[in-house]
């Protein structure tokens, strides 16, 4: 799994240092928008192309782990779409 220091970029000049995918201007909050509503990850993948597969995955499963210790079933509802098809 790729470190997240390499999938996540917070950059004054880069949409005001919000945290975005690594060589792209895609907000990570984008993906979370997108799996809160219950869309896939490859719905948001095919809507962002510049973001790699491997970095939703490694931002999905930073989420996951740090939502486990707070709520494990809000975590697993969340991400069982990403976790099924994981491409």
């Amino acid at each position: 799994m790729k470190l997240l220091s390499n999938v996540i970029h917070c950059d004054p000049d880069i949409m005001g240092g919000i945290p975005v995918f690594v060589g792209t201007r895609v907000p990570i909050r984008t993906l979370l928008d997108y799996l809160e509503a219950g869309d896939s990850l490859d719905i948001f993948l095919e809507h962002f192309p510049s973001v790699s597969c491997e970095q939703a995955i490694a931002v999905t499963r930073r989420i996951s782990q740090k939502q486990s210790y707070n709520s494990p079933t809000r975590s697993v509802i969340k991400l069982e779409s990403v976790r099924s098809n994981p491409q």
